[in-house]
This record gives structure tokens, sequence and C-alpha cells, in this order.
């Protein structure tokens, strides 16, 4: 997958919507904020409600003989939302229409990590099926002298879920293209195996709506 250069706003063949979840603090935001500008600030502001980052990029499937289709551009809408628990009825209406999830812990946060099974109950209740397609990522692991969290508990985890699982940083940018590009393939051969590939024509439609209300919203919840 690399970059495509910007263009008019239909100029793209599908656009695809990425929810990122996570306790706050765990650096949602500063995860999000170095894919799409490889920019990284620690300084800690809290998402409020919900914010988004977008990107356009070329994408093509792997086969399973190891080879790639035609390339499709994509532009990526990245939804960041708040962690708190106050924000949490507001977060949750976008479950329903984000397409595949990043869901984040922090490594130097045990309670973090425990909070997973709680943000994928989460969305077991409220996403668009009852399996999405979840990719689960241990930021900061630049911070290794504070670790709380081993990487083969966090496999474990993941593995008992059936997740993708990437060791990230947002302060690096450590394995953060990675993670997102290993979602959007998942959820692209989903797209494939569909007949029903309206989730995607419905989303360029409401795209200018949701973008104008939500450019409403700002912060960094590092």
């Amino acid at each position: 997958m690399t970059d495509s250069p910007n263009h008019g706003p239909s100029d793209y063949d599908y656009l695809v919507k990425f929810l990122a979840l996570g306790d706050s603090g765990v650096g949602k935001t500063c995860f999000l904020f170095q894919y799409t500008d490889n920019t990284f600030t620690g300084k800690f502001i809290s998402t409020v409600g919900i914010d988004f980052r977008e990107k356009r990029v070329l994408h093509r499937s792997p086969g399973p003989d190891g080879s790639y289709g035609r390339s499709q551009r994509i532009h990526l809408q990245l939804w960041d939302t708040a962690g708190q628990e106050r924000f949490r009825s507001l977060t949750t209406a976008f479950f329903r229409d984000a397409m595949g999830f990043l869901l984040l812990f922090d490594l130097t946060n045990e309670q973090s990590f425990i909070n997973i099974r709680n943000w994928l109950t989460q969305l077991s209740t409220h996403a668009y099926c009852e399996n999405p397609d979840i990719v689960l990522c241990g930021n900061k692991f630049d911070l290794e002298d504070q670790r709380q969290v081993s990487e083969e508990r966090a496999r474990e985890v993941a593995e008992k879920h059936g997740l993708p699982y990437f060791e990230t940083s947002a302060a690096s940018g450590h394995n953060v293209s990675k993670a997102i590009e290993c979602l959007l393939d998942m959820v692209m051969l989903r797209a494939e195996r569909s007949v029903d590939k309206s989730v995607f024509n419905k989303s360029k439609m409401r795209s200018k709506y949701e973008m104008d209300e939500a450019s409403t919203e700002s912060g960094c919840g590092c």
C-alpha cells in the first residue's frame, strides 16, 4: 500500500472508515497523527467526543497465491474516539458505520490491557456485525523500560479473540503503518467476498456531512 496524491473529493474507488478505540491516554490520537502526518507530540490533550484524520492510499489486495490484484484508490477516514466513560454513548453511535477497528492499549499501563475485554464487549454489541474486523495494538513500544504487559501475554489475548496483534509506537512510527495496512487488507477482503457492497457507496454519500459535523471537534488524546 502506498500513499496516493490528493485529488478531488470523489476521485477514489472506496471510502473506508476506521475507528480507533481504547482507554484514555493509550495514544490513539498520536497513533493516527503519526500515520497521516508522520508527526508526534508528547503533549497530552484529551480528545473530546470524536475527531478524525484522513489519508489517500493506493491499495493492492494480496491473493491466495501471493500475487496482487489491481490497485484501488482508497480514501481512509480514521475516526478518533474519546476513551473516557462519559463520552461512551457518543462514541458507540459511530461503531455501526465503521468498517474496521484499531483497538489500542498502553504497554506501560496494565489496566488499559485488562480493559480490552470491555472494549471487545462494546464492539460485539454496537458494531456492524458480531465479528467485525479488529487489529489489536500494544502502543508505546518505545517505552520498553516502563513496560507492564509482556508481548507473550498480549499475543495470548489476541489469539484467544482471533485478532492480529502489533506492538506499535506513535513516537517512532514502529508498526503503525503495518497495523493499519493489515486492517485495510482484512476489510477489503471482506468487501470482495460480500455480495452487497452498498456500505461503501452509502459511506461515500454520507462522508461530507459527517466530516462537516466532526470538524467542530478537535484535540490530541495521546
